[in-house]
């Protein structure tokens, strides 16, 4: 079945996120916008106010997907163990799915102007926060090893971060083969072999 075609705000939208990937948020103008999306510069204003707004739809968009995530999944289990399993595939079907528009999230929030930028690292907060009371659990119930939750947290959330670069067609890699290497390694030398 044929995709229906795209409207012109949503090509705006996917184009600046590929030229905010290229040339960098700063670098990065509404007149190369506009000539890759082929409207004039003043027409291309009728669909957007300004650059930052771009970002800000990136960026909130992005972090909304983690949020959504991990409400989903603190409902369907209560086994840290497969909490954090179901976290790491969140990461990697993000990253997977749109991988320009995760290197701007990943790359160019730091561009947000205020209240924006408190609003989105209050939601980052907010993710690593349960993230983080997760593995806390974890090793509270003796599910995983006795190791600094902040550390165990900020490992695995960079140990997927590269996944937007990579594209697995290139390898030959599925994305089950991908998640499957992905969780044996991070999750081999976590989990507490002594529980049972």
């Amino acid at each position: 079945m044929a995709q229906p075609p795209k409207n012109k705000k949503q090509l705006i939208f996917e184009e600046a996120a590929k030229l905010f990937q290229e040339k960098g948020y700063n670098a990065a103008s509404m007149r190369d916008l506009a000539d890759r999306v082929n409207l004039k510069a003043s027409s291309l204003y009728s669909h957007i106010r300004k650059k930052e707004e771009i970002l800000q739809k990136i960026c909130f968009d992005n972090a909304h997907r983690f949020v959504e995530g991990i409400d989903v999944i603190e409902k369907l289990s209560t086994d840290p163990v497969e909490q954090v399993q179901e976290l790491i595939r969140l990461h990697i079907r993000i990253a997977l799915e749109n991988p320009t528009s995760v290197t701007v999230f990943n790359d160019e929030w730091k561009h947000l102007e205020e209240p924006f930028l408190s609003d989105f690292l209050d939601l980052r907060k907010n993710y690593e926060s349960r993230f983080k009371a997760i593995i806390q659990k974890g090793i509270e119930t003796g599910q995983l090893k006795t190791v600094n939750p902040s550390i165990a947290l900020f490992t695995l959330i960079t140990s997927v971060r590269w996944l937007h670069y990579w594209n697995p067609k290139h390898e030959a890699v599925s994305r089950t083969a991908l998640e499957s290497d992905i969780l044996n390694l991070l999750l081999g030398g976590l989990r507490n072999p002594n529980h049972f």
